[in-house]
């Protein structure tokens, strides 16, 4: 042991020592490395911070309400590319309780840069939000509810608590500085002084390092792997009124040709949204234009045209007397 701490701290002088030649003869270099390592380490140390929340159901092993928090974290990488999957993190699920309602959240976290560019795609937000939803249940093995809706708050539950339920990793400093040495050689030190200044070796934990001492913290998950075929089908949405052109009910139509029987879909309404999920083949998740009474909404399946009709009356206005 003492002859092992002597070694180390051999290497310590030798790296030291290696830091003041590279100092004195290449300062801009020496300037270049220094600044690499603060914002490798700033971004190590970063917390996630909320993005947006989301509400929807488990239904195996047990049923309860689910909310999702998405948050952005600088310490998940961004895509190699754009064919390259999407690195995420899974927190563990909680259980909470308020009055007598109990349910679930579980924090993930994005990089700050996917999120982003998903803010103004709905169809991409869809995307990373069923991403997540497929990495839940891989994970946890439940079965959700892919029908979702965005909640009016940021995030469920404390910022302090999911911050400390996403980095609950690599919080003991003793373990930063194992991997620290371990990352930083001095031969690598010594060919990015001599042959190419511009190369620096990473000094703090290379990302696939960030890990829980259970397994893997970032989970990669493909958006290829999303799309199991479910295409979106034709569908025609109309408003119908009375001979007043008072809007009375919308009317949609949804094509699905290959289904052969009402049991295959599974239809889910709110008052604003819409969500038509068949036999991994079909999907369809529309923001209705009009507020819908769902305890009146009926659908009705016609087999010869493989054709799905749903009728939703809206919701009546009050009408305001002047």
């Amino acid at each position: 042991m003492e002859s092992s701490s002597k070694g180390l701290l051999t290497q310590v002088n030798q790296l030291w020592n290696l830091l003041d030649d590279l100092a004195e003869s290449n300062p801009e270099s020496y300037k270049k490395f220094i600044q690499q390592q603060l914002k490798e380490g700033k971004q190590l140390c970063a917390a996630p911070e909320p993005q947006l929340c989301l509400q929807t159901r488990i239904l195996k092993p047990k049923e309860k309400i689910l909310f999702i928090n998405l948050c952005q974290w600088k310490r998940i990488p961004v895509p190699q590319s754009t064919t390259h999957p999407i690195p995420l993190s899974v927190g563990r699920p909680e259980d909470m309780s308020e009055t007598s309602d109990v349910y679930t959240v579980i924090d993930v976290a994005y990089n700050p840069d996917v999120l982003q560019a998903a803010e103004k795609d709905q169809v991409k937000k869809d995307q990373l939000i069923q991403m997540a939803m497929k990495c839940i249940e891989e994970q946890f093995q439940f079965t959700l509810s892919h029908f979702y809706h965005i909640t009016k708050f940021k995030i469920k539950g404390s910022i302090q608590r999911m911050k400390q339920n996403l980095m609950r990793i690599q919080t003991d400093g003793t373990d930063l500085r194992e991997n620290m040495r371990k990352e930083l050689t001095l031969e690598q030190i010594r060919s990015s002084s001599v042959s190419n200044p511009d190369h620096f070796p990473q000094l703090l934990l290379p990302k696939d390092q960030v890990s829980d001492k259970k397994g893997c913290l970032i989970e990669e998950i493909s958006s290829a792997e999303i799309q199991v075929d479910m295409e979106r089908p034709a569908y025609e949405l109309k408003i119908v009124a009375d001979q007043n052109e008072k809007p009375l009910k919308m009317e949609l139509k949804v094509e699905l040709p290959g289904i052969n029987s009402v049991s295959l879909c599974d239809l889910s309404v709110s008052q604003d949204d819409l969500l038509i999920e068949v036999s991994e083949k079909y999907r369809l998740h529309l923001n209705l234009p009009e507020s819908v009474n769902t305890e009146m909404t009926t659908a009705k399946f016609i087999k010869e045209k493989a054709t799905l009709i749903v009728t939703m009356p809206l919701v009546e206005q009050k009408s305001h007397k002047h």
